[in-house]
């Protein structure tokens, strides 16, 4: 059984924005150093290393 395009909805045009648009629109601020960027995730060093270890294990898993 094949489909044809008129099978799929198409989705309604709507115009077409400029970043700075969206930008504004979302109400962003530039990022003004780092810090802006720096989230609290783990809570010691201890944590970070167990899902570090953890994601490394998962990724490797079916290699060998």
């Amino acid at each position: 059984m094949s489909t044809s395009d008129a099978d799929y909805t198409r989705l309604p045009a709507r115009p077409l924005l400029s970043v700075e648009e969206l930008l504004a629109a979302k109400h962003t601020q530039p990022i003004q150093s780092l810090d802006d960027l720096a989230a609290d995730t783990f809570e010691s060093d201890e944590e970070l290393d167990e899902f570090l270890a953890f994601n490394y294990s998962e990724r490797h898993r079916d290699i060998a």
